[in-house]
């Protein structure tokens, strides 16, 4: 049964005994050498509330790469900047295809099915450019705003490693560019990109940083980033297609908004009342923290919060 949360420290703490060593049946994501040699039995997890209040348990505090979690905030800022017009270069249905398929695109005259997988994101990453000369520093801007850390920054490795193999989303670029759904250059494109799936942050960071999202799209000063619907449209792509192929599964176990990354961090949204990041590099076949999704599945079951 649900239960009346008056604060969520005892949450996070039940939570972390119960799942104690669960990232252990995960891997790191090797196939990015920067991240391989990540330990599958950290974990940290971390609940913001609307006011900025966060709660922590674990390595909620130590910064990892955030890698794909950090879709959100661009797609964010891209909508911010040139409304519906962004739908018009990414679509916003589920893929079912693994997160840098090139089979789609073609089928589909060069337009992603979605912002999330890579293809979506460079052309998320591509519009951001255009509209401020620097996409990675738009981020990196934001999210030290948003979430009140001066020090966040790019890892200059864990971005180098990416680029040095970075031959599948350099083949993706270049196909959407002979569709004119890319303009900036390529290797340009790519470096913005690399740069921007280095971001090192930590739960508390991400947690505080997606708070926009919980609001309705005011951001941690007030200011409105987002229109109510376009926050809710943002919120409904994370749900539907933030955890690569396996969204469903995530709605269904877990019922919230969710983006994951490989570098093993997902943050989810609570619309209205808070926002959640959790971290373990151990991931499953598809992409996603095994510790993570069990956390935040645990999360929605004890407190009652979902979607649904």
């Amino acid at each position: 049964m649900p239960i009346m949360v008056l604060s969520f420290q005892p949450v996070l703490e039940l939570i972390a005994e119960e799942i104690r060593n669960l990232g252990e049946r995960g891997r790191p994501a090797d196939y990015i050498p920067a991240l391989a040699a990540g330990d599958p039995q950290r974990f940290g997890m971390a609940v913001a509330e609307l006011d900025g209040t966060v709660y922590g348990v674990g390595d909620w505090q130590q910064p990892f790469s955030t890698q794909s979690v950090t879709k959100v905030f661009t797609l964010a800022l891209a909508l911010a900047h040139e409304g519906e017009i962004l739908w018009e270069h990414v679509g916003r249905e589920p893929s079912g295809n693994p997160f840098n398929s090139l089979v789609q695109l073609e089928y589909e005259n060069g337009i992603p099915r979605n912002p999330f997988i890579n293809a979506g994101a460079l052309v998320v990453t591509d519009r951001l450019h255009r509209l401020t000369g620097d996409a990675s520093g738009a981020l990196r801007d934001f999210l030290r705003a948003e979430s009140g850390n001066d020090d966040l920054d790019f890892d200059r490795d864990v971005a180098a490693s990416e680029n040095a193999h970075g031959d599948r989303n350099a083949a993706l670029a270049h196909f959407m560019a002979s569709y004119d759904n890319i303009s900036t250059p390529v290797p340009t494109l790519l470096r913005e990109y690399f740069r921007q799936c280095s971001v090192e942050a930590s739960c508390a960071d991400l947690a505080v940083a997606t708070g926009f999202l919980a609001r309705h799209g005011i951001r941690a000063d007030g200011a409105r980033l987002l229109t109510r619907s376009q926050a809710k449209q943002v919120n409904a792509v994370m749900l539907t297609c933030g955890t690569y192929d396996a969204a469903g599964d995530f709605a269904y176990r877990v019922g919230l908004p969710g983006k994951s990354g490989v570098g093993g961090a997902i943050i989810a949204v609570v619309p209205g009342r808070c926002t959640l990041c959790v971290w373990s590099p151990g991931l499953d076949a598809r992409g996603n923290s095994v510790a993570g999704v069990a956390a935040l599945d645990r999360f929605t079951t004890i407190t009652g919060l979902s979607v649904f």
